[in-house]
């Protein structure tokens, strides 16, 4: 199985920790001594105790947790302005399932973040890729914990086995949110403008109307509404919150500017929202 449109960026980037003076020529204060020197440019100014984690690091000891697995997967990477990065691991062995039509298949996933300017604590969980509009979902809760030891200017980062969490996964919450997705698309949408409305004034994810003096749906909203309803001409459906769902999701994570754990949150509470109207 081969995924297309798997973002491919580099995220293996040149990194260093630098004292700051050294950088400037100015004398700095108690607490922000060092600079984290990314690909050529100052994205964070830390403590001479803060231990930095490279890329190199952590999305190496990911990686080799998930080859250790034996299971087959594919990779997606994501570089944000050299500062925030996220490594997907979509596992495509014989766990995929599918939401109604065959083509609308979904396949477990993990993904690993990691920042250099502060804006993503080091951290990876589980969650779902769609093929049809290769989002991520990231509505499952479990997540993979890390032990991260400082000693002085050096990091210890010690990480879990995956395959037992990758079976607790897929034992517990894969096949329950699946249930959730399945039914989320026996729910047609007569209206899918009242349906965006909705959903948009519950979550507050963004405005709907395009300002107080006119109604009509903003270029947000109008985005969400015609990826549902070319969504549903792609697939043969009647539209539905299942494809609801992921035309709020395709807009999250593909036009707003939010960070990968922002991104994770508003994802959840968008599930919630709509699996409630099921």
């Amino acid at each position: 199985m081969y995924l297309n449109r798997l973002q491919q960026d580099e995220v293996f980037v040149p990194t260093q920790v630098r004292p700051l003076e050294e950088l400037t020529g100015m004398p700095t204060r108690k607490g922000m001594e060092r600079a984290i020197v990314s690909n050529g440019k100052i994205v964070n100014v830390v403590s001479k105790r803060y231990g930095h984690i490279p890329n190199e690091l952590f999305f190496g000891k990911a990686e080799a947790r998930v080859i250790k697995t034996g299971l087959a997967y594919q990779r997606q990477t994501i570089n944000r302005l050299d500062r925030s990065f996220s490594m997907d691991f979509i596992l495509t062995d014989n766990t995929q399932f599918s939401v109604g039509q065959r083509a609308d298949a979904i396949l477990p996933m993990l993904r690993f973040t990691n920042s250099y300017d502060g804006s993503e604590r080091t951290s990876g969980h589980f969650g779902f890729y769609r093929k049809v509009c290769s989002n991520g979902l990231h509505v499952a809760q479990m997540e993979i914990g890390f032990s991260i030891k400082h000693h002085k200017n050096s990091v210890n980062l010690i990480m879990p086995e995956l395959e037992g969490l990758f079976q607790k996964f897929m034992d517990n919450e894969f096949y329950t949110i699946s249930d959730n997705f399945h039914q989320m698309m026996t729910v047609e949408l007569l209206d899918t403008k009242a349906f965006v409305k909705e959903v948009l004034y519950q979550t507050k994810l963004f405005r709907y109307e395009c300002s107080d003096t006119n109604d009509d749906p903003s270029k947000r909203a109008r985005e969400v509404i015609d990826i549902l309803d070319h969504e549903a001409v792609q697939l043969g459906v009647t539209p539905n919150l299942w494809l609801g769902y992921n035309a709020f999701n395709a807009v999250l994570h593909g036009s707003l500017k939010k960070s990968f754990s922002r991104q994770e949150k508003l994802d959840k509470e968008l599930f919630q929202t709509i699996c409630e109207m099921a």
